[in-house]
Parts: C-alpha cells; sequence; structure tokens
C-alpha cells in the first residue's frame, strides 16, 4: 500500500524511524519518505546512511504548528513517533513534556486534517493505561485527541488509530543499553528498582511490523496492542550479567511496578485478535457505524471477559532468563 505513495515520520531520526525507514526501503517504492524532526545532527548522520532519491528531510518541531502544516503537504501516510519519553525528566519538566506531548499531538492533527492525509498512527504507550505519571497522561491525551479526531475529520477521508506497546529493546535510555554500559565500565553490580518490577518486552523490528500491518487494518478510532512477552527486571540483569549481584535502588519519579496496555476498565471495548487486541473508541462516530470486531484485513476478534485486564504482571507469556538471551540476541542488542 505504500507504493507511490508519500511517508511522513515525526520524530523520524529516532530509534523507531530509523528501522521503519529501512523497512520500508527493503520492501516498498515511496514517491517521498520525509523524516520530521528537530535534531539536526542525527539527520545529517542519518543522510549518510539512507541515499534513497525518495528521502526528504526536514527540521521541524511537532510544537510548530505552520511548520507541520507545511512538512505535509501532499502526504498519504503520517506515523507520529515524536514525544518527550523520559518519565522522570518529564516529572521535573511538565510544561515542556505538555507542548510535545499534547499540543503537539494537536498539531499533528490539524496539519494532518488540512493536508487531506489518507491515514494516521500515532505511537502511545503502555504508560498511557490508567497513568501514574505524567508522560502517561500526555500520551493518554494524545490518544484520546487523535481517536476524537476522527470525529472531526467526519466525512473527510483522513483516519487516524493509535499503536499502544511496551519497552522497546535497546532504544535510547532505555534499560538494556543503560545495563550494557554499567557492565561495560566494570561495574560490580547492576541497580534495579524493585525486584518484583515487570515490563512488557517487544524488539524494534517487531513494533515497526506492527505499525506497518495495523495500516492495513485500521478502520480508525481504534487502539491497537500487540500481545508480546513480559520480562523481570531481576531476570533481566540475570541474562545481561549472570552471577553479577544487584542492588535496589527504589522505583524512579512516576514508575510503577508493572505496566498496563488493556485496563479493566475498558474491558467493555475490547476484543481479542490472535495476535493482539484492539481497544474500541469510548465514543461513538456520527458519520459512520463502526463495527471493531472486524478489521481491514477481515481478521476477527472476540471481546474480552468483563474485567480483563492486560497487564505486564498478569501476563501468561513470560521469558525465562534464557529466553531474553536469546531475544536480546535476536533484537541485535
Amino acid at each position: 500500500m505504500f507504493d507511490g505513495k508519500s511517508i511522513l515520520i515525526t520524530g523520524g531520526s529516532g530509534s523507531f524511524g530509523r528501522m521503519y525507514i529501512r523497512r520500508i526501503l527493503a520492501r516498498f517504492k515511496p514517491r517521498r519518505l520525509i523524516v520530521y524532526s528537530r535534531d539536526e545532527l542525527k539527520q545529517f548522520e542519518m543522510q549518510q546512511v539512507f541515499t534513497d532519491p525518495c528521502m526528504r528531510w526536514f527540521l521541524g518541531d511537532v510544537r510548530d504548528a505552520e511548520r507541520m502544516t507545511q512538512a505535509m503537504r501532499g502526504v498519504d501516510f503520517v506515523i507520529h513517533a515524536a514525544a518527550m519519553k523520559q518519565v522522570p525528566a518529564a516529572e521535573y519538566n511538565p510544561t515542556e513534556c505538555i507542548r510535545t506531548n499534547v499540543n503537539g499531538a494537536e498539531n499533528v492533527i490539524a496539519a494532518a486534517l488540512a493536508n487531506d492525509v489518507d491515514r494516521v498512527i500515532a505511537l502511545s504507550t503502555d504508560k498511557a493505561a490508567n497513568p501514574i505519571n505524567l508522560y502517561g497522561a500526555t500520551k493518554l491525551c494524545s490518544d484520546k485527541l487523535f481517536v476524537a479526531a476522527n470525529n472531526i475529520a467526519g466525512d473527510k477521508r483522513t483516519r487516524f488509530s493509535v499503536v499502544r506497546y511496551g519497552n522497546v529493546v535497546g532504544s535510547r535510555g532505555s534499560v538494556v543499553p543503560f545495563f550494557e554500559a554499567l557492565i561495560a565500565q566494570g561495574a560490580g553490580s547492576l541497580p534495579i528498582t524493585d525486584p518484583r518490577m515487570t515490563r512488557f518486552w517487544i524488539s524494534l523490528e517487531q513494533g515497526v511490523e506492527f505499525v506497518l500491518k495495523n495500516f492495513d487494518r485500521m478502520q480508525g478510532g481504534e487502539i491497537f496492542v500487540p500481545k508480546i512477552p513480559s520480562v523481570r527486571i531481576s531476570d533481566l540483569a540475570e541474562a545481561m550479567a549472570p552471577g553479577m549481584p544487584t542492588h535496589v535502588v527504589g522505583i524512579r519519579p512516576g514508575e510503577k511496578l508493572h505496566e498496563i496496555m488493556c485496563p479493566a476498565d475498558d474491558s467493555h471495548l475490547t476484543y481479542a485478535f490472535s495476535d493482539h487486541y484492539v481497544i474500541a473508541p469510548t465514543i461513538r462516530f456520527h458519520h459512520v457505524d463502526q463495527d471493531f470486531s472486524v478489521n481491514g484485513l477481515g481478521e476477527r476478534g472476540e471481546r474480552v471477559e468483563q474485567g480483563f485486564e492486560y497487564h505486564s504482571g498478569n501476563n501468561p507469556d513470560f521469558l525465562s532468563v534464557e529466553d531474553i538471551r536469546t531475544f536480546n540476541a535476536a533484537a541485535a542488542i
């Protein structure tokens, strides 16, 4: 579906953007592939690697509505990956987080509608489900904005959906490169926040593939959640540094013991498919009556039981220490 099309990715010079561009160029022939981000150094470095004639490079911030609208002219598909993601940084700099994650989301939506974009997928996070930190709260806000944008679009062709998933193995600022750096420096022990802590685990490649497939699946207004394994932070430490002692440093500001992707409060809206869940909108779209139990690929899902909650602590799929090693190696960590 991407052959001959123009695609824009906000925050495109980040980890997700790099992998996404590799996958698109390997499998499709887009007319234009636009990286929109504010980091000129990263864009310069990427230009040395991605030299396909379809590549375009836009310096800009999602906070800048005018620049966002300009960059989106003639675009067919948008992935909104730009965000302020670090939980403690958001706690200490709340206004900056809101300006990027909430106001930025509004600007992406407005630009997509103004330019008659076909489809938009916004990347979300498990921290947006029952949030206890500002980062999660702003991403929940963003999710709600993108879902409701389908009502604003009305009979326009533009449709908006959300993809929500957990920790991306090895992404910038995540625990795996942090542990790797400590191990390389000869640390005598690894710091863990709490031995009971669990997290969802997904590779960058899996995340990209899930987003790509959901462009075909989406109707507009749904939140897609992949079925992925969980890990215990103590098992991760053992997998990366066998036998190395750990020391407990306590939960950082805004952190949870376990992450949630499908809250129990949304169970009446949640459908289970073979490899993912779909959370239907809480609001009704007046221009169309959609059945979210069947997606654009014809795949069928079943409503989950009332009270069902999908979180990293009750996930039936946990990786063992050896599984984590294998998973991380496959993810090129």
